[in-house]
């Protein structure tokens, strides 16, 4: 998969919510180009979960290429987040992020694992996490603004996981587990939103993509449960 992810600047690692305990790989992992697409896709999504885009992030949205080498549902929910990155501005777009995801007390999208999971914030399901990532020596950096659960933070996550090079078995125990349990909702509640003209068209490039990861788990032998 690629869209000319180079075009996007994505954040530093200090401005990430999660980060590796020392070199858990012990080397540098060289990646396939598919692999090194699906990370970037992820710290995309993830970017755009976290913070509404930048003009520069909007712009180079409303410029990307179509998505090589895919057809069908994320091809087509992509174009449409293109062509609608090139209708809104930026402000416009930050005031939607605020109505839906920024709030004094309870936001109108919570995307907190946790939430969906239990109904509570930072509950049981924030624990378990919080003890698989340390497992695996992903912590949340100090000063992250958002929780390990929040779908942002899960998508870093992911990324992480795979630039670091790690079995697919692996990967598909936290997608499972603490994405694909809950996530479908969550997209389900954004696409609902009167408010959401931007952030639904995101929803639906991460429910298509969701869908390839899904499918793409389901036929690698070794990440079969």
């Amino acid at each position: 998969m690629h869209a000319d992810e180079d075009k996007f600047a994505l954040p530093p690692d200090g401005e990430t919510a999660t980060a590796p305990v020392g070199n858990a790989q012990g080397g540098s992992i060289i990646q396939s180009a598919e692999e090194q697409g699906r990370a970037r896709f992820y710290t995309l999504l993830a970017m755009l979960l976290f913070v509404p885009p930048s003009s520069e992030l909007l712009h180079a949205l409303a410029n990307a290429d179509p998505i090589a080498g895919e057809t069908g549902r994320l091809e087509s929910a992509w174009e449409q987040l293109v062509l609608v990155a090139g209708i809104m501005d930026a402000e416009a777009v930050r005031e939607e992020f605020d109505a839906l995801f920024v709030s004094t007390g309870t936001p109108l999208i919570n995307p907190h694992a946790s939430l969906y999971l239990s109904g509570f914030m930072m509950d049981r399901p924030l624990a378990a996490l919080r003890d698989t990532l340390r497992g695996l020596g992903v912590v949340r950096r100090a000063g992250a603004s958002q929780l390990e659960d929040h779908l942002g933070s899960l998508f870093e996550t992911m990324a992480l996981l795979i630039a670091q090079g790690r079995p697919l078995t692996i990967q598909r125990e936290v997608f499972d587990a603490y994405i694909g349990s809950w996530i479908e909702r969550c997209l389900t509640d954004i696409r609902e939103m009167p408010s959401a003209n931007f952030y639904r068209k995101i929803a639906d490039v991460i429910e298509a993509f969701y869908r390839i990861e899904v499918e793409a788990f389901e036929l690698a032998p070794h990440a079969r449960s």
